[in-house]
């Protein structure tokens, strides 16, 4: 994926076992609290960091050269 922003699969799945733990944890303080499965959602969250640095998620990001916009006025 030259030039893109949009990030490998394994990046992706990193990064929604991440939302499903925050989800989890969200519904769970909502819910009451409801502490066990607030902290079976901080426990998602966990597992999705450990994926995240087996991936090495952060070697995933592509910087373009910065952008320069268009002129939409006709003036230069």
């Amino acid at each position: 994926m030259a030039g893109s922003h949009g990030g490998s699969p394994k990046s992706w799945l990193a990064v929604i076992v991440i939302l499903v733990g925050f989800t989890v944890g969200g519904v769970a303080l909502c819910l009451g609290p409801n502490w066990t499965l607030f902290w079976a959602g901080a426990g998602i969250i966990a597992v999705g960091g450990v994926i995240a640095l087996a991936v090495d998620i952060f070697s995933d990001v592509i910087v373009d050269a910065p952008r320069v916009p268009i002129d939409q006025g006709g003036r230069s």
